[in-house]
């Protein structure tokens, strides 16, 4: 991705985004949330380079400026929260995207925002599975989207992705939670026992009780 005319096609594909100029000026271009016409995508150049300007968690922001050289404290905003990223060939496409979504969730209702909130919840010592934590944000069909959402993570410390697991109980391979085995010592450490790479649902699951509301509708629906 090295052109403004990328960058803010690839922000307008998100749900609900809309392209602003507000300053005047045609060099500064913006795409905002509709639903509280929050900007997460500024672009500009300067320098010689289209520049884009994206939110991050503090941790996350300083993660992607030590791993690329052409991410830098947000220019003319708030550098512990807002990132620039200058578009000179130097960081893969994939990870631009990356930035721009994490920006785009950080300022919008998106799923991800209610998966994390869901799994805040679950307790101390105990497990849930992927379709819960979908339930718990709003749509049990979307089991495929919390995966997609703890592999980026943007606060593993206080966002326990580790006590997350699949209806079977078996935990992730290696790609996740920092290497192999790193899950299964987490859910350890908390006297979880994992057998196999496996966890006895019988024993550890998550049990939620059900609120007032929940139980008013499923006696109606009986």
């Amino acid at each position: 991705m090295r052109t403004r005319e990328e960058a803010l096609r690839y922000g307008l594909s998100f749900p609900d985004t809309y392209q602003e100029a507000p300053f005047h000026d045609a060099n500064w271009q913006l795409v905002r949330y509709r639903g509280n016409r929050k900007a997460f995508l500024w672009t500009y150049e300067k320098d010689g380079y289209v520049n884009l300007n994206l939110k991050a968690e503090p941790l996350r922001a300083l993660f992607w400026r030590k791993i690329h050289k052409s991410v830098l404290p947000g220019y003319h905003q708030n550098k512990e929260h807002w990132n620039t990223v200058v578009l000179d060939g130097s960081i893969p496409e994939e990870d631009i995207r990356m930035m721009i979504g994490e920006s785009y969730d950080l300022i919008s209702d998106c799923p991800a925002k209610r998966i994390y909130e869901a799994v805040k919840k679950i307790p101390y010592g105990k497990v849930a599975t992927y379709a819960q934590i979908a339930e718990l944000a709003g749509d049990r069909k979307m089991a495929r989207a919390v995966g997609n959402a703890l592999h980026k993570n943007p606060d593993p410390a206080g966002i326990p992705c580790y006590r997350v697991v699949n209806a079977k109980g078996e935990c992730s391979g290696s790609f996740a939670f920092g290497g192999a085995g790193v899950q299964e010592r987490l859910l350890s450490e908390e006297g979880i026992t994992v057998a196999d790479g496996r966890v006895d649902m019988e024993r550890y699951q998550w049990r939620p009780q059900p609120t007032a509301s929940q139980e008013t509708v499923e006696g109606a629906e009986k």
